[in-house]
């Protein structure tokens, strides 16, 4: 297997359901305010909804990765979900969450929130703002055990805390390694995201561990990913633009940096235990 294999923006299947699947009114045609035509455009890393590909059916413990892109005054209403640990990512704009553990609160860009289903829990998203889109990635993973409490929480990251650095923003609950982490789950999966700012700025490289993989997402702008083995060994930089993913498999150190026409980048990677 390819120490990194990329998965281009193209491959993914994109999805613009119908508003009223949602509880949402109709779409407004000429909006000037609206980035897209459809209330919501989701980007599939993996089989969801109405995509089933089983080629692509997770990554590790990852069950579902998706991009989604949700218009103004637009969101999902109340639904359902049970044994899956729900961790969320807002790229840009204001995610308005409110679920049946009483929880009510509005995240905005850095900002990392999970959702433990467990036994089960509704809860809703929107996008409350009248003039500007949200976008946030939704990650499922799989957790170690069913049936387990529900529970939920969320930290807002600084941008000095994701400026040129790995920003540590969930870890494994029960793992010593990740005392200090802001956001735990119950499953042996670390997340990180950072903000490459300057020219020519490079990310120190990233300790991948035998037996460990990585899926790494570009949010935002354009990067080069170089993954070195134990000896020293570059294999080939994968360039990476907005949407863009790469698979990585250890043992390697994985390092980025910027591509000389993209400006700033802004990333987030999902590191686990080989599957």
């Amino acid at each position: 297997m390819a120490a990194a294999k990329k998965v281009p923006a193209s491959s993914l299947f994109v999805s613009e359901p119908n508003p009223r699947w949602f509880g949402n009114r109709e779409n407004e045609a000429g909006n000037a305010r609206w980035t897209n035509a459809n209330w919501l455009k989701s980007r599939f890393h993996f089989s969801f909804a109405e995509y089933s590909d089983r080629r692509r059916d997770s990554f590790g413990c990852l069950r579902v990765l998706n991009d989604d892109l949700v218009q103004p005054m637009r969101g999902f209403g109340k639904h359902p979900h049970r044994n899956m640990e729900i961790v969320t990512y807002v790229v840009e704009g204001a995610l308005t969450h409110k679920d049946s553990t009483g929880t009510e609160e509005t995240l905005r860009r850095g900002a990392i929130q999970f959702m433990t289903a467990g036994t089960g829990v509704y809860h809703s998203e929107h996008n409350m703002s009248a003039d500007s889109p949200l976008r946030f990635i939704q990650m499922w993973i799989e957790p170690r055990r069913l049936g387990l409490p529900p529970n939920y929480g969320s930290y807002e990251s600084s941008r000095e805390e994701r400026a040129n650095r790995w920003a540590h923003l969930v870890g494994s609950v029960g793992d010593n390694g990740a005392q200090g982490v802001p956001v735990a789950v119950h499953q042996d999966v670390n997340l990180y995201v950072c903000e490459l700012e300057g020219e020519g700025e490079e990310l120190p490289a990233y300790p991948l561990k035998w037996g460990r993989q990585a899926y790494l997402l570009c949010m935002e702008g354009e990067v080069e990913v170089q993954s070195r083995d134990g000896d020293g060994k570059d294999g080939d930089a994968v360039a990476l633009a907005r949407h863009d993913a790469c698979q990585l498999f250890g043992e390697r150190e994985v390092a980025l940096a910027l591509t000389p026409s993209g400006g700033n980048a802004h990333v987030l990677m999902l590191e686990m235990r080989k599957r």
